[in-house]
């Protein structure tokens, strides 16, 4: 039996080399793998002198020969297959181990792996009389089915080759990408590719997807991650499709709405409460106001350490998660006093340069949905302008509308939404939810809305709550009614040319 071992990840090939060995395997290796084999004590026969052909083009050409390509694509049930490596002088190679250069890691030209992928694929192909492994984690597999059995199952060969042929498939992904990153012909109008080419592996196994009737995963792009890789869950049960899509939510929006020290709290992917303050429990207070009776089975994000003040303020609130960058000892021996809750420590989240949503027969893809507080970029329609209090207000309010499913619109107090009316099919219901849902609160504070009012009864709402200034996209062919109704109320009204629909 022989074996033909070239990889660049080293770890495991000796002890996988020597257990070979003991099993009267030949061995067949090139470069830094032969050399680590040749360490350990194990024999071991270099590529070159297996070929006869010297290695070349600065390592470029290895394995590419017909004696190693026909030994591992040889169907050993065909005769004429058998009459051909007895023609040519060919011997049979019956396990490849092999794994890529890290191209992602280490993007460029030198690192497209050819002679890996090709040998890799050839026995991948051929396995049914070849074993293929890519993955280090399957060296003890492979060997304890050698020694228990002498020969590896077709079901074992058949798993491994799936493995190899998604090794190769997302290496091939990862560099069609690299060159849509770097392709200096790309039309700088148009940021999405011409394909896309998306490798994911299964990471995360869930209590059940959004209702327990459906079975839910976490995948991760290949040779990628995001800050759920990181993230530690320090108690309470496994998380579901839910949990994570509203925790993925919270946790994007404390971090999209400035750096002050700032809660948010999720129910149903959209915020039913979020405030910034100089104390993090205080803002805390505020964000669970904001609708409290929505905020019972919340998640709660919070973009600063946890202290037991906070712990304490949540003891009597039933909450699903709370996400946080770090706990204060105190503050987690008390979240963990609760049985239910989920306790998570992560880092900042990233967010994706695209996002994608599944249809029929493929997907919608779009650029990402940007914020932009540029006030050059905006302007003030009405008679008077927003105060100093005002402009900090609308701000906030304009990148919490962004992230509230539309139609939306958001009332803000003192950096606090005191009423979000989120999803709804007209604009003048989300303005009379978002009222009700403030409770007067609304007064002298602030209304975002994330499209223009195709009416001025969508204002109506906000002016009736007691707001003083609105910030709008604009852009209506009834602009001009509008703009009459907030100098009739004495309101500053922002319009900032950019519409925020989330779907």
């Amino acid at each position: 039996m022989r074996a033909l071992l070239s990889v660049y990840d080293k770890a495991g090939i000796v002890d996988l080399a020597q257990g070979l060995h003991r099993l009267g395997w030949e061995l067949v290796s090139s470069g830094g793998t032969a050399r680590a084999i040749a360490d350990a004590g194990v024999p071991v026969v270099d590529v070159a002198d297996y070929t006869g052909s010297p290695i070349m083009l600065g390592h470029r050409v290895v394995t590419l020969h017909p004696r190693i390509h026909g030994g591992i694509l040889a169907d050993r049930d065909d005769p004429e297959h058998r009459q051909d490596l007895e023609t040519h002088g060919i011997d049979p190679i019956d396990l490849v181990v092999g794994n890529l250069y890290p191209f992602s890691a280490q993007p460029g030209i030198e690192m497209i792996d050819i002679g890996g992928p090709a040998m890799v694929r050839a026995a991948a192909k051929n396995h049914a009389h070849v074993g293929v492994v890519v993955d280090p984690a399957d060296y003890d597999v492979v060997l304890v089915e050698l020694q228990n059995a002498g020969r590896l199952s077709p079901g074992t060969r058949r798993m491994l080759a799936r493995k190899a042929f998604a090794h190769t498939a997302a290496y091939d992904a990862a560099i069609v990408s690299w060159l849509d990153d770097t392709d200096e012909m790309s039309d700088a109008d148009d940021p999405l590719p011409d394909s896309l080419h998306l490798a994911l592996e299964r990471v995360q196994d869930l209590r059940y997807g959004e209702n327990p009737h459906q079975v839910g995963a976490r995948y991760r792009f290949d040779n990628s991650g995001g800050w759920w890789d990181c993230a530690i869950q320090h108690h309470g049960k496994a998380m579901s499709y839910l949990n994570l899509y509203d925790t993925e939510a919270a946790w994007r929006l404390v971090h999209s709405v400035g750096a002050d020290p700032t809660v948010a709290v999720v129910k149903h992917a959209n915020p039913c409460g979020v405030a910034a303050h100089d104390d993090i429990v205080e803002a805390y207070r505020r964000a669970h106001a904001g609708d409290p009776v929505s905020a019972f089975g919340g998640i709660v994000a919070v973009n600063r350490e946890v202290p037991i003040e906070l712990a304490d303020a949540l003891a009597d609130v039933f909450t699903e998660v709370i996400v946080a960058p770090s706990y204060t000892d105190a503050a987690l021996a008390k979240l963990t006093e609760k049985k239910n809750i989920r306790v998570i420590e992560a880092p900042m989240p990233s967010f994706p340069l695209l996002d994608m949503r599944s249809i029929d027969g493929g997907l919608l893809v779009q650029t990402r949905d940007r914020v932009s507080l540029d006030r050059t970029a905006w302007s003030v329609a009405t008679e008077r302008a927003p105060t100093d209090a005002e402009w900090a207000d609308l701000e906030f309010a304009w990148q919490v509308v962004a992230l509230v499913s539309s139609n939306t619109i958001v009332l803000v107090k003192d950096r606090q939404a005191v009423g979000i009316g989120a999803g709804q099919q007209n604009r003048r219901d989300a303005g009379i939810l978002a009222a009700q849902k403030a409770d007067g609160r609304g007064a002298g504070g602030v209304c975002a809305s994330d499209a223009f009012f195709p009416f001025r009864d969508g204002l109506d709402a906000a002016i009736d709550a007691g707001c003083t200034a609105v910030i709008q996209p604009g852009g209506s062919v009834r602009d001009d009614e509008v703009i009459a109704a907030a100098n009739d109320a004495g309101i500053a009204m922002v319009f900032t040319a950019e519409r925020h629909f989330k779907h």
